[in-house]
C-alpha cells in the first residue's frame, strides 16, 4: 500500500507537536482517526514509528527521521499547491509572448500597463521577432501567445483579430512627393525606397502590392528595425513604407506621411495561440487587456 498525504501529515504533526491529541487538533481530526492513519502508515512502511507506553507515544528513531523528511516534502508540496492557486486566481504567473517589433512599440505598452494595474503579480516575458518567427515560436511552445500578421491559415495556430494597420509612405523633409495628398505605387516605384527586412511581414506586403501592379520596387536600403528605417528616411536616403501606427513616426514630426492607393498595403494584426491548447490563467488575463473593449 502506498502511503497517503494524509498519513504523512499525521506523522509529521504528531512528531512536531509531541502529542497525538495536539496533532489531531492541528489537523482537525479526532484522535482515534489520527491514530488509525499512523497505524496504517506503519503497516505500509513496515516499520514502527512510535513507542507506545502508558505515558503516551514517543517517536522511534525511524519515526523522527521520516517525519523530518516528510515535513520537507509536504512543505514543498504546499508551496506548489499555493503557487497553483495564486496563478488560478491571477495573482501570479508568467506569460511568454512573441510579438512583432512594430506592435511591441505601439499596442503593447498600454496593454501591459493595464495588466499590471489589474494583476500586478503577473509577468510577461517578451520576445520580439519577425512575422514568420512569431508563429514558429508559438508552435514550438517557446511562446504561449504571439502577436503577428495574419497570413495563410495554419492548422496548428488559432488566430484572433486585434486590429488593422496600413503601410504609408514616409517622406524626408522637403521631398517633392510631399506636395501630393496621396501617392501611387507607380510614383513610389520610381523613387529610391527604404524597405524593411526581406523576412518581415511589412516587406512581404510591399512586394505583393508592387507585384500586383506589375512593378518592381527599388530598395535603396533595407532595415531590420523600424527606428533604423526612420533614421534613413530622415537623412534623405529614400522614401519609407512603414506602418501608420509605428511609434517611431510619432516621435519624428518633421517626416511627412502620405497614404498609398493600394488596398494590398493593409495588414491584419492577430493574436496567435496553439490550436487546441489550454491557456494559463496569466495568458487569459493578458488577452483581456489586449482586447479591452470586448
Amino acid at each position: 500500500m502506498t502511503p497517503s498525504i494524509r498519513q504523512l501529515r499525521a506523522l509529521t504533526a504528531a512528531v512536531e507537536t509531541g502529542s497525538f491529541g495536539r496533532a489531531a487538533l492541528r489537523l482537525h481530526l479526532s484522535q482515534p482517526a489520527l491514530t488509525v492513519q499512523i497505524r496504517e502508515l506503519e503497516q505500509a512502511l513496515g516499520v514502527s514509528l512510535f513507542d507506545r507506553t502508558a505515558r503516551g507515544a514517543r517517536p522511534t528513531a525511524a519515526g523522527a527521521a521520516l517525519a523530518e523528511s516528510f515535513g520537507r516534502i509536504l512543505a514543498e508540496l504546499d508551496a506548489v499547491v499555493d503557487g497553483a492557486r495564486e496563478q488560478a486566481a491571477r495573482r501570479a504567473g508568467v506569460v511568454h509572448l512573441a510579438v512583432l517589433p512594430s506592435v511591441a512599440a505601439t499596442l503593447l505598452p498600454g496593454a501591459l500597463a493595464r495588466l499590471r494595474a489589474a494583476h500586478p503579480g503577473i509577468r510577461v516575458m517578451l520576445r520580439d521577432a519577425v512575422a514568420k518567427r512569431v508563429g514558429a515560436l508559438v508552435k514550438e511552445g517557446s511562446a504561449e501567445l504571439g502577436i503577428g500578421h495574419a497570413t495563410a491559415p495554419d492548422p496548428e495556430l488559432a488566430e484572433t483579430p486585434l486590429f488593422e494597420d496600413e503601410l504609408v509612405a514616409v517622406l524626408p523633409p522637403g521631398h517633392p512627393l510631399a506636395a501630393r495628398p496621396r501617392l501611387t505605387l507607380e510614383e513610389l516605384a520610381a523613387t529610391p525606397l527604404v524597405l524593411t527586412d526581406p523576412e518581415s511581414s511589412l516587406r512581404a506586403l510591399a512586394e505583393a502590392a508592387f507585384a500586383s501592379a506589375g512593378l518592381a520596387p527599388r530598395p535603396a536600403y533595407e532595415a531590420t528595425y523600424m527606428s533604423t528605417a526612420v533614421a534613413l528616411v530622415r537623412a534623405g536616403l529614400g522614401v519609407g513604407l512603414l506602418p501608420a501606427s509605428a511609434m517611431d513616426l510619432r516621435v519624428a514630426p518633421r517626416l511627412a506621411t502620405r497614404p498609398v492607393d493600394s488596398p494590398l498595403l493593409r495588414r491584419r494584426i492577430v493574436l496567435l495561440q496553439r490550436r487546441g491548447a489550454s491557456l494559463s490563467p496569466a495568458a487569459e488575463a493578458l488577452i483581456e487587456v489586449l482586447r479591452p473593449d470586448d
